[in-house]
């Protein structure tokens, strides 16, 4: 597969609803829920950690733009699994992303093991209420978990940010894997060593796309992981 795609180009700073709403497209309702969200975010941010807190004054870059911009890599419609979900990103921003083009069997499952940040991810989803176009499930369970696994049938895309090593990534949610599913991990400037170090154990198709948030940034698409080296 081609090592990099550049071809969606950088963003410029995304400052604020405005400007997103101008490098995505989406639609004016999607736009005001991710206000919401924001909102929600600053308000629970006081007393607890979901996010690193330099970050939290460009949250619309680093953090909704930077989810955002999976969307267009996923094939529409099908089951998305977010796991070490922390404050949604990127897996509920995506789901409210995808309110602009849902289908019958879209759906989103929000997998995180603190409970802290379970009940934020479900004020957000009951304030947005982004549940009334598509189902958004939070699962307050281990990835890893046999019965937590048993719950996320077939989906058609897995993500994970900022939440281990691409080798790691593989370990908790390789079972999750069927042949059409497509896994999203976006990851900083160590990728190409993150991908050796998990070609030690497993076998996989990648592709890496350039992005769209940060120059040093790549996204991981991955596809049928199996244990195992390509010898």
């Amino acid at each position: 597969m081609p090592n990099d795609d550049a071809s969606a180009g950088l963003l410029p700073q995304i400052d604020g609803p405005e400007t997103f709403a101008a490098a995505f497209g989406f639609s004016r309702e999607t736009v005001s829920r991710l206000e919401v969200y924001a909102g929600l975010l600053g308000t629970w941010q006081r007393t607890m950690n979901l996010v690193a807190p330099k970050t939290l004054g460009e949250v619309w870059h680093r953090h909704m733009a930077d989810s955002a911009q999976l969307v267009r890599l996923a094939p529409p419609g099908g089951l998305w699994v977010d796991f070490g979900a922390g404050a949604g990103f990127p897996g509920l921003v995506a789901a409210i992303c995808r309110a602009d083009a849902t289908t019958s069997d879209t759906r989103h499952a929000l997998v995180e093991s603190d409970a802290r940040k379970c009940a934020f991810l479900a004020e957000v989803v009951r304030k947005t209420g982004i549940s009334r176009v598509l189902p958004v499930d939070i699962l307050c369970a281990r990835i890893e978990a046999p019965t937590t696994q048993a719950k996320l049938d077939s989906p058609s895309v897995v993500s994970a940010r900022a939440v281990a090593s691409l080798r790691e990534l593989l370990d908790l949610s390789a079972p999750l894997f069927g042949p059409d599913t497509l896994g999203l991990f976006p990851k900083g400037r160590g990728v190409e060593a993150e991908i050796e170090n998990a070609r030690e154990t497993w076998y996989f198709e990648h592709r890496l796309r350039a992005s769209r948030t940060d120059r040093e940034g790549r996204i991981v698409e991955v596809r049928r992981p199996r244990a195992g080296t390509e010898d």
